[in-house]
């Protein structure tokens, strides 16, 4: 299919910069190898040009907001996300218009910029990341319930604009069933897979331990319900309580709770046992997970993260590690025996469970070879792919017969 004649697609995602944003870089990925043009309007990473080309990929940049520490400051962000993306939106259109626009939350205000091209004949597809009222639950517990009353009232006004729904998982699929009464037929379940060709654990790095016999990994955004608070207790446990000092951490990623973590690993007197990378180049985050024997998901039980499908999880099964969680409904199913569970926000089982398998090669071997398979039996991205491009097939009226998936490979349910 020639450029010319190629569908058009755009992108709207305000949470993370592509292609940092795994999932969202995935999407890109699918479509453009299926024969669609992309654009993506997202906000600048450090150094990140208004516009590049990348991998055939169209990304239309904006200088981020500020972080956040007060609630208040989100109606500036939201403002200031609405503007930005209508500008980028804008200026995909001039260069091509496009077919369909795809909204990542959160937030879910991001309609208000697509609405003036949904106008122009655009279809609109809700590619739901976070549960935004659960989300602003998990955060506030004690916040005004005017705020999450209007959060509501975002999350319907999206669903009631969007022509079609994408969930990560079954518990958000019910969602959109549920509050935002759509029809079945228009909600696809694409959950956020690894691929496992280009995630796969390499020699390890030695340098990389610092000293230490075993090195423990946490990757991902470091918000205040991303839990990095209850693993550094828990290293607190495991270095000052039981005296093991031949355990390290590295805490991969950032996010607005970043400076505070800092300071808590100080306050904790972890000192060498803990280190902070900020956002690594992928190459980098293989290293670090080629050499790590344990990777960690500690979010805390709450409103959105028991629903909620932890990318982290299944990378770290991608690179054959075995996982310590809390025992979370959505992080069991990705994660099932590959993974031990401790009692909800209970750092020092947490420290427990890690220590399990830290004196456990064996049981480490075996979970994480299970893992592995898991990611590339049911897990893998490309076991996703057939069905999220086939939205895009329906919404665009394109007629092309595609493989259950790609490469012959065949996924289990």
């Amino acid at each position: 299919m020639s450029k010319s004649s190629a569908a058009h697609v755009a992108i709207v995602v305000q949470n993370l910069p592509v292609p940092f944003d795994r999932r969202v870089w995935l999407e890109c990925q699918a479509l453009r190898d299926a024969g669609y043009e992309v654009s993506v309007v997202c906000p600048k990473g450090p150094g990140d040009p208004s516009y590049e080309l990348h991998e055939g990929v169209h990304l239309y940049k904006y200088r981020a907001f500020p972080p956040i520490t007060h609630q208040a400051a989100f109606v500036g962000e939201y403002a200031y996300s609405v503007t930005a993306s209508f500008r980028g939106l804008a200026k995909a259109w001039r260069r091509r218009p496009f077919q369909v626009v795809q909204l990542c939350n959160p937030p879910d205000v991001l309609w208000a910029a697509a609405l003036p091209f949904k106008a122009r004949g655009a279809r609109v597809v809700f590619d739901q990341h976070d549960l935004c009222p659960e989300l602003y639950e998990s955060r506030w517990p004690e916040g005004p319930r005017i705020v999450h009353r209007a959060l509501l009232a975002t999350e319907r006004i999206t669903y009631a604009v969007a022509d079609r729904v994408v969930s990560t998982n079954e518990s958000y699929r019910s969602v959109a069933l549920r509050r935002g009464r759509k029809r079945p037929e228009h909600v696809t379940v694409v959950r956020t897979g690894p691929d496992p060709d280009r995630m796969r654990a390499g020699a390890p790095v030695e340098e990389l331990r610092r000293g230490h016999k075993h090195l423990l990994a946490y990757l991902g955004v470091m918000g205040p319900q991303d839990g990095v608070d209850l693993a550094l207790h828990a290293m607190h446990h495991i270095v000052h309580t039981h005296g093991r000092t031949d355990v390290g951490l590295t805490l991969i990623g950032s996010g607005d709770a970043a400076p505070a973590l800092h300071r808590l690993a100080a306050e904790l007197n972890l000192g060498e046992h803990v280190h902070f990378t900020g956002r690594v180049p992928d190459a980098q985050v293989q290293e670090i997970l080629s050499t790590a024997v344990v990777g960690l998901c500690p979010d805390p039980r709450n409103p959105l993260n028991d629903v909620s499908t932890m990318n982290k999880t299944m990378e770290y099964l991608a690179y054959g590690l075995p996982v310590v969680a809390f025992d979370l409904i959505e992080t069991k199913v990705s994660a099932d025996s590959s993974a031990l569970y401790a009692q909800p926000n209970r750092t020092e089982d947490f420290a427990g469970k890690i220590l399990e398998l830290l004196d456990d090669e064996l049981r480490r071997e075996q979970m994480g070879e299970a893992g592995r398979w898991r990611v590339e039996q049911v897990l893998a991205w490309r076991c996703q792919v057939p069905a999220y491009v086939a939205l895009y097939d329906e919404l665009t009226a394109r007629h092309v017969k595609r493989a259950a998936a790609p490469g012959g490979v065949r996924c289990a349910g």
